[in-house]
């Protein structure tokens, strides 16, 4: 029986890149478990909007998140109240000032997360 390796692994740093663009020496466990906890309830507030996939950029006391969906219109709301709607929720798993960025997902049946 052939070893199996996860095809997402062999294309880091040549097609695809990481999700997650920080580093940290001491705190690294507990903000990796932050991203964790960011990206689940990212991932269940927004189930409808068609979130494809979530990336972090850490800073000292900075947190930019990149959220790539098919429909930005639901994550971003009337006014943009959507936004302000997931920086509030946020509040309770991190400490950090958040940014949020929206990526729009121009074909959404060519992305195999929105697909599947």
């Amino acid at each position: 029986m052939g070893q199996k390796v996860n095809p997402h692994g062999i294309r880091l740093g040549i097609v695809k890149t990481w999700d997650a663009k920080w580093y940290a020496d001491k705190d690294f466990a507990e903000n990796l478990h932050e991203d964790i906890k960011i990206r689940d309830y990212l991932k269940q507030s927004l189930q409808a909007a068609g979130v494809s996939r979530i990336e972090t950029e850490r800073s000292k006391n900075r947190l930019k998140l990149t959220i790539h969906t098919a429909k930005p219109g639901m994550v971003i709301g009337r006014g943009g109240s959507g936004i302000e709607q997931i920086k509030e929720g946020l509040k309770k798993y991190t400490t950090k000032r958040v940014d949020i960025n929206i990526a729009e997902i121009k074909q959404p049946d060519m992305d195999a997360t929105l697909v599947a």
